[in-house]
């Protein structure tokens, strides 16, 4: 085993902190990588507070990890010693059922295992994520990343932006297309930037006017403020698709309303309680709400090759990683634009 130091909560109630633990050995087809920035996502701190009601402790959070390769197991060949590369959401899947032969590996159907709070695919052996100095990886879940780009905005591609990028891409939405991003935080931001590149239409939907300028920055070509009537009345039944970031309550049936026939809100967010949805608000216009997870593999890798050469990256604030409980609670107050970054030479 791997001796390695990193950052866990050891059980909901208490704060991040120092823990030592154990990597495996690198097998004959994994990669050990040493990880140089870590993003901070929201996801994380549902997790460590359990509000998804599924975590384990102790917890090392974090799966938007860019690193170099450090050691190859002896039948890797698609990386090498010193490369650049990147380990978002997921570290292993079934590799078996009809998703995963399709590159879907986020949807495996016997459940894939995540970076971290999660078992690896023996269902005994808990993930622990990027909050550390090393990871140890299978190739097959590794990707390249381009030298092009500034890493500290590309680490949070690896969740913010093929969580984005992939519903973008499988409703093929783009030139032609009116589409909403309701919440401008670290996904929203992602989502903005992916629309715009695509060629839509793109209006961002928040509670604070002092984000119009960012959207308007980042690519959005329209702002309405949410808490304006007069302004929401301008926008109903307008927008083919609504791209909904928001992990926090909000009415569903409100948002509905501003989409076309046909319209499609697609959720990315989860918020910690169910949502009541009038049957009305969807039948009322043939509409659809859906959900889209985070990407598989090939998808990922086609999403980082996409921002390489599009000059495309996630807009971030770097911090040392004993200040992690302090950007949490500044991330519950929707001050951080828009992703929070761990530099783990810190650690």
């Amino acid at each position: 085993m791997i001796e390695t130091k990193g950052y866990a909560a050891q059980n909901s109630k208490s704060p991040i902190a120092p823990w030592v633990f154990e990597r495996r050995e690198v097998g004959t087809h994994d990669i050990q990588i040493d990880i140089i920035y870590c993003g901070v996502c929201h996801s994380d701190l549902h997790q460590i507070h359990n509000e998804w009601g599924d975590s384990i402790f102790p917890m090392v959070p974090g799966h938007e990890i860019i690193g170099r390769v450090s050691k190859l197991g002896n039948h890797v060949h698609k990386f090498k010693v010193g490369e650049l590369v990147g380990v978002g959401c997921l570290v292993d899947s079934c590799r078996e059922c009809d998703n995963c032969r399709h590159g879907l590996e986020q949807y495996c159907s016997g459940g894939p295992s995540y970076t971290y709070n999660s078992y690896e695919q023996d269902r005994k052996t808990v993930t622990y994520g990027g909050y550390s100095k090393l990871i140890v990886v299978n190739e097959d879940f590794v990707l390249h990343v381009s030298e092009k780009l500034p890493i500290t905005g590309v680490a949070p591609l690896l969740c913010a932006g093929i969580t984005t990028y992939s519903p973008l891409r499988h409703w093929k939405i783009g030139k032609g297309h009116k589409v909403a991003v309701l919440g401008l935080g670290g996904l929203g931001h992602m989502a903005v930037k992916f629309a715009a590149s695509f060629g839509a239409e793109v209006t961002m939907l928040s509670t604070s006017p002092s984000k119009e300028k960012d959207a308007k920055k980042l690519g959005a070509h329209n702002f309405v403020l949410t808490t304006n009537l007069v302004s929401l009345k301008g926008v109903k039944s307008y927008f083919d698709f609504i791209i909904d970031t928001v992990s926090a309550r909000h009415d569903y049936n409100l948002y509905l309303s501003l989409l076309k026939t046909d319209g499609i809100q697609i959720c990315l967010g989860v918020p910690p309680t169910p949502a009541a949805i009038n049957g009305f608000s969807l039948l009322n216009g043939r509409k659809s709400l859906t959900g889209s997870s985070n990407g598989g593999l090939p998808e990922t890798q086609e999403m980082l090759d996409y921002c390489a050469e599009h000059n495309i990256v996630s807009e971030v604030e770097v911090i040392n990683i004993k200040d992690i409980n302090q950007a949490y609670e500044r991330m519950l107050k929707g001050d951080v634009r828009y992703r929070f970054v761990i530099d783990m030479a810190t650690l």
